[in-house]
């Protein structure tokens, strides 16, 4: 989306720090990029991908590039992503902001890229920075009254303690939720996957297959990730969704509040910028609009509608959610007849497994484990654990990897084909 102008000033004054003998830690002098919803206050734009908020000034940096500045990594830019992070239309092109154009994935330039921090994934898929960061919508920073009991919740040391190899599997127990999550991979990617869960098993690992959410049915869309599938079931008291508009029409006014430089200040503002903008930012549906919205803005209405009341109807659905997801799921599916197991296996190219974890509030790590013949697009195999579990993932998540490359067999990490590279960079929508 945008190099930050400051950059090699920076990196430099960083190196001359190292010169002299003063290192903050391992990310000292370590370029990486940020989604643009993260607050940068420097000479770079936050926009979230929209013309509304170009020129407009942030009060501070956001907390975790607060801290990572801190530790002596270098903010190279930001990154592009799908606008206003999914929540403005229903029906567009994945990795479509009007500020940034079409995010495209370097494995495959035509297909979708994935996810609204499409941008901050292809950076790293394509070695331009050491790592990124992209933003989940249903979580934020220690400003947030929501994640505060993340407080203390870091391991004294971090997680590099936490590193071990392939011998760790030996004695672990793996779940597989394939009813919940695997029957809507396809058959290519499933091959591949079971490949390398059976090598995991080879390695000392126990694979126990049908370790479900008990209620999966209730929270897992069988047709693709789906934050209103309550609604779709008649039932917006259980729908992620009813929760989600409610909090984004009260949470962008409070953000918006502390802006200059600007006359944005509430979400009416927004839709009727974008009503004005037709032409860039697609305020009407396709055709009056722009294409790569072709719904319009039909996420910003819905929770214009919401005017952020936080009825009995909103209460029911975030009651439901966590806990068809946390207790009555993904924790029930951790606790198997009695088992506690190290963690569930699942295709991380399946958007309702983090669908289903964020909504818990729980951590998910994934492996490189392939890619598509056909398409050159690549996949993993994600880990789901329960609250607060970071350090268990690390642990398996690396024994895993290291089981990978020691193998010789099961190295996955390709590096990018850049396959129809010459195409046209034109939006991405699939009906």
């Amino acid at each position: 989306m945008e190099l930050n102008p400051d950059f090699l000033a920076i990196a430099a004054a960083l190196d001359a720090e190292r010169a002299a003998g003063h290192v903050r830690g391992p990310l000292h002098g370590i370029p990486f990029l940020v989604k643009d919803n993260m607050a940068t206050k420097d000479h770079m734009e936050t926009t979230a991908g929209s013309l509304a908020l170009l020129g407009s000034v942030v009060p501070r940096d956001a907390h975790v590039v607060r801290l990572l500045r801190q530790a002596g990594a270098v903010l190279f830019g930001k990154a592009t992503l799908s606008e206003w992070a999914d929540m403005r239309s229903n029906n567009y092109s994945i990795g479509y902001s009007a500020r940034g154009g079409q995010a495209r994935s370097p494995y495959n330039l035509t297909l979708n890229p994935g996810g609204s921090s499409s941008g901050s994934a292809a950076a790293v898929a394509a070695n331009v920075a050491m790592f990124t960061l992209g933003t989940e919508t249903d979580g934020s920073d220690s400003r947030d009254n929501y994640t505060l009991a993340q407080e203390g919740q870091t391991p004294v040391g971090g997680y590099v303690q936490f590193l071990t190899n392939r011998e760790a599997l030996r004695g672990a127990t793996f779940g597989l939720p394939w009813e919940s999550f695997w029957v809507r991979a396809d058959a290519a990617q499933q091959a591949i996957l079971l490949e390398l869960i059976e090598l995991i098993r080879e390695a000392g690992a126990t694979i126990i297959n049908g370790t479900e959410l008990p209620n999966y049915e209730l929270m897992v869309s069988p047709t693709g990730w789906n934050w209103d599938w309550g609604s779709a079931r008649g039932y917006p008291n259980e729908s992620e969704y009813t929760v989600v508009k409610v909090d984004f029409y009260n949470n962008i006014r409070d953000y918006l509040a502390e802006l200059d430089n600007t006359d944005i200040r509430s979400l009416e503002d927004i839709v009727a910028y974008n009503y004005a903008n037709d032409g860039t930012e697609g305020g009407h549906p396709w055709p009056f609009g722009h294409p790569a919205f072709y719904s319009g803005q039909d996420g910003l209405l819905a929770s214009l509608e919401s005017r952020g009341i936080m009825d009995e109807t909103y209460y029911q659905a975030l009651e439901f959610c966590q806990t068809q997801t946390r207790e009555l799921g993904i924790d029930a599916a951790l606790n198997y007849n009695g088992t506690r197991l190290s963690a569930l296996l699942v295709p991380s190219n399946v958007g309702q497994t983090f669908q289903i974890a964020a909504q818990a509030g729980y951590p998910m790590i994934t492996v490189p484990a392939g890619v598509h013949s056909s398409t050159g697009m690549p996949f993993g195999l994600a880990l789901m654990d329960t609250a607060w579990s970071e350090a268990n993932l690390v642990k398996w998540a690396s024994a895993i990897e290291d089981l990978q490359f020691s193998s010789g067999t099961q190295n996955k990490r390709f590096l990018p084909k850049w396959h129809r590279h010459l195409e046209r960079n034109v939006p991405i929508r699939y009906l």
